[in-house]
C-alpha cells in the first residue's frame, strides 16, 4: 500500500514545468509514496477548496511545486504607497500553491517545497514557514543534482511515514 501524499501544482504546465513534475512524480513513486492532486488524482463534488481540505486530510505529506503560471514583464509593486516600486520580469505561481500550502501547513503535515527561479511571495519566501524552499528539479538533471535530490526526498519521506503511521 502507498503512503498518500498531497501535491500542489497547477494542471496546466508548458513542457519544461512537465518534466520538471514528473521527476518529482519518480521520486514519490521511488519511494512508494501516492501522488494525491486536485484536478490530476482526484475530482471535486463539492467547492474546490473544501475537496482541498478533505484530501489533504488524508494524506500523510505535501508536496509543493511553485511552476510559473502568469508572467509580468513589469509591474509596480504596492502602487500608490511610500513603499512603491517597480518590478521586472515578475514570475508568479497559482494562487492554489498557497492556500493548498496553508492548508498542509495547518494540519502539521510535512512539507516539501519547491519553486522555479524567480517564483517567490507566500510559501515560497525564505523563513515564512519552517520549511526549506528547494530549487525546482531540471528538466534533465545530471548525476550530481538527482543524488541531493534523492537525498531531501529521502529525509522528507521519513517524516511522512512516521506521521502515516501516527494516523
Amino acid at each position: 500500500m502507498r503512503i498518500p501524499v498531497f501535491v500542489s501544482c497547477p494542471s496546466t504546465l508548458n513542457d519544461e514545468q512537465e518534466k520538471s513534475r514528473k521527476i518529482v512524480t519518480r521520486e514519490l513513486e521511488k519511494l512508494n509514496l501516492e501522488e494525491r492532486a486536485l484536478g490530476r488524482s482526484d475530482y471535486p463534488t463539492e467547492f474546490p477548496l473544501r475537496e482541498v481540505l478533505l484530501l489533504a486530510r488524508h494524506c500523510a505529506g505535501g508536496v509543493v511545486l511553485g511552476f510559473e503560471q502568469i508572467h509580468a514583464p513589469a509591474a509596480t509593486k504596492r502602487r500608490g504607497t511610500p513603499q512603491e516600486r517597480p518590478l521586472e520580469g515578475l514570475r508568479i505561481p497559482t494562487a492554489w500553491n498557497h492556500l493548498e500550502s496553508g492548508i498542509l501547513f495547518t494540519l502539521g503535515l510535512p512539507l516539501l517545497v519547491f519553486c522555479e527561479e524567480g517564483v517567490s511571495d507566500g510559501i515560497f519566501d525564505k523563513g515564512v514557514s519552517d520549511v526549506f524552499v528547494h530549487r525546482m528539479p531540471a528538466a534533465l538533471p545530471g548525476r550530481r543534482e538527482r543524488n541531493p535530490l534523492s537525498e531531501v526526498f529521502q529525509k522528507w519521506q521519513a517524516a511522512v511515514r512516521q506521521r502515516y503511521y501516527q494516523m
